[in-house]
């Protein structure tokens, strides 16, 4: 294009017969694949089809949803604060927020779930009260630590821990020119947090979260052994009555695939958005006009 920055010109790049001869090979072998998926009647595509909206199916799908958005959302606040105290110079505090990440992140959060799903076995009663005065209530944690509260306590307590690294990480991408600034101007340690570093952060921490977001979708799928009916128990008590194990499986399997397909899309603009390695050249650049014969740009 006439008068267009060479720069900003896009990139040629020849194809090899190689990459011809892959795609041609990836396409037979992928149709292969389809053929003997679509023909196959031990499938029973009829049957995946009938309970592919079926309303149990529909109702795990909600409750999976709604245990993503709230464990995301109460595992971040959670995170957010374990990465402050993560960040503090007070040891004592740093070092409680290191056990609790350590402890979280090297345990599988199945064993979690399962623990805290029993927890009345070690704590059958609590009292919740006011210390030195007698105004105290007494909580059955064998009545409040249901199916979805252990689901939802388990998930948010072990996603905090993954994201306290996230965010910590983007804390420490914030360059130390930047926190020396703040410090000059003689910002509090609260103020600096939330004018200078959390908005510094963001284009590291915003990505890796929606790969989290994704994460988090499918790993409700271990709840079902808590008996929550969520997308997978509920295909689970279908073909425990109809017997039809592997239609049902694909059941699941296809809505897990377009939940993560529909969130993979927002996530991807975000990292195209937030990436720092995109770099970002001017529309126009301003030509430079020598006025004599040393060079010297005016």
């Amino acid at each position: 294009m006439k008068g267009m920055d060479p720069a900003l010109k896009p990139r040629l790049r020849r194809r090899s017969t190689f990459e011809y001869v892959a795609w041609v090979v990836c396409t037979l072998v992928g149709l292969g694949i389809l053929v003997s998926v679509a023909t196959n009647p031990n499938f029973k595509w009829e049957v995946v089809a009938k309970y592919f909206t079926h309303q149990s199916i529909l109702r795990g799908l909600m409750l999976t949803i709604f245990l993503t958005i709230a464990s995301m959302v109460l595992g971040t606040l959670l995170g957010l604060g374990l990465a402050i105290m993560r960040s503090s110079s007070v040891k004592p505090i740093a070092a409680a927020a290191g056990v609790y990440i350590t402890l979280f992140r090297g345990t599988p959060v199945l064993v979690q779930l399962i623990f805290w799903f029993n927890i009345a076995a070690l704590y059958p009663n609590l009292t919740i009260g006011i210390p030195f005065t007698d105004i105290s209530t007494a909580v059955d944690v064998n009545a409040l630590m249901g199916p979805i509260t252990a689901a939802l306590i388990g998930l948010t307590l072990n996603e905090a821990a993954y994201m306290a690294e996230i965010i910590r990480g983007g804390f420490s991408a914030v360059g130390k020119g930047q926190l020396e600034a703040a410090d000059s101007l003689g910002m509090s340690a609260s103020v600096k947090m939330r004018k200078v570093i959390i908005p510094q952060a963001m284009p590291s921490i915003i990505p890796a979260t929606g790969n989290q977001v994704i994460g988090m979708f499918k790993e409700t799928s271990l709840v079902s052994v808590l008996g929550v009916a969520e997308l997978l128990q509920s295909a689970q008590l279908i073909y425990a009555r109809t017997y039809e194990t592997i239609p049902l499986l694909i059941v699941a399997s296809l809505w897990y695939l377009v939940m993560t397909l529909l969130l993979s899309y927002p996530q991807s603009k975000l990292e195209q958005k937030y990436s720092r390695a995109t770099s970002r050249l001017p529309r126009k650049a301003k030509p430079v006009v020598l006025t004599d014969p040393e060079g010297i740009a005016r």
